[in-house]
């Protein structure tokens, strides 16, 4: 392939195998844009091995930020030049769900996606996302690494507008990786009242500290009576359960309140079941158990603004950088989930 026409992508076979390649450069159409990507960061997602193993190859990353350096014709809103974050899925706005507010099961939004992902040089944008409002100008003093946040934030603002999180309700958040750590910021801005956080690194429990934890827990010395200690003889008003492992989900439903909500952020391995001692959480006790998945176009606007107000400060979360070439490095270190917190990827580099 002639070098002009190609570009660089990490392409994805297992998390211990991840491939820099040559693609065909994306071309666009009318209503599209090209983006080079200056910065996309690494969701924990990417490296959920059994959910991604039997569709391999493939070229993820969906937390982008990166300059429009196409636009096609008929495209209004952004122009070449512009600094711009895009959603790597989008809701069609008009079905059944996204007219109940429940956009994110949408079914245009589970077909749609960029081409050819995140971790590429360029990507393209297709018509689709542009018009259901799935891209995003980021204001001048709004770093690319700041919004490859927006995404995150915005899945973590969903969960907490779902679960209806009120002021000086007690929280408690189970794992306390990327999303654990954004959920304890976001909850700490809303007024919540007390912040207890889990986790089995030092590290990551230092940082939930940091982020506005009241108390942060070893999971190897968390139970619902030391979570009663700390929280005035009471179990937790919210618990966001940001850990993938069994365990998480007993401790989690088993540490809700009376009247109280436990939010599930995370993915568990393939086919856990969760054997739920249905008498004891539910019956009399009003317990709701409530799951939150992705964020719509105007959470994820939403989300941008208050990155660029400096409401929620997410600079302190990236932990590592890595050019594309290293890409495996950074994957080694989320899939670890010990060291790092935040990695982002530098296509250009």
């Amino acid at each position: 392939m002639e070098k002009a026409r190609v570009v660089r992508a990490a392409v994805y076979y297992s998390n211990s195998d991840i491939r820099i390649e040559e693609r065909p450069k994306p071309e666009i159409g009318a209503g599209e844009i090209l983006i080079r990507v200056e910065a996309s960061g690494i969701c924990g997602t990417d490296c959920l091995e059994w959910y991604r193993i039997n569709r391999v190859p493939l070229i993820l990353g969906h937390e982008i930020a990166g300059v429009v350096v196409e636009a096609g014709k008929g495209v209004r809103g952004v122009k070449v030049g512009d600094r711009v974050s895009a959603s790597h899925h989008v809701p069609c706005l008009e079905c059944r769900f996204c007219r109940s507010g429940h956009e994110t099961v949408c079914d245009t939004l589970r077909k749609t996606n960029f081409d050819p992902g995140g971790f590429a040089e360029f990507v393209r944008v297709p018509k689709i996302n542009l018009d259901k409002l799935g891209v995003y100008r980021i204001p001048k003093d709004v770093s690319f690494e700041e919004a490859t946040f927006i995404e995150p934030l915005a899945c973590v603002m969903r969960g907490q507008r779902l679960a209806n999180l009120k002021k000086t309700q007690s929280v408690l958040v189970i794992g306390s990786g990327i999303s654990g750590l954004l959920h304890i910021k976001l909850a700490r801005a809303s007024g919540a009242g007390r912040i207890i956080a889990t986790d089995i690194s030092e590290a990551r429990l230092k940082a939930a500290k940091k982020s506005g934890a009241d108390h942060a827990i070893s999971a190897a010395d968390y139970s619902p009576e030391k979570l009663r200690e700390l929280n005035s003889g009471n179990l937790a008003d919210l618990v966001v359960i940001c850990a993938g492992a069994k365990q998480a989900f007993e401790q989690g439903i088993r540490s809700v309140e009376r009247g109280g909500t436990a939010l599930v952020f995370a993915a568990a391995p393939k086919d856990e079941l969760l054997p739920v001692p249905i008498n004891d959480i539910f019956w009399r006790n009003e317990v709701t158990l409530l799951s939150s998945y992705a964020a719509s176009p105007a959470e994820h606007a939403e989300a941008l603004q208050k990155i660029a107000s400096k409401k929620i400060d997410v600079c302190d979360m990236i932990t590592h950088r890595f050019a594309l070439a290293d890409i495996a490095k950074g994957f080694k270190l989320v899939a670890e989930a010990r060291d790092s917190i935040k990695v982002i990827i530098e296509p250009g580099k």
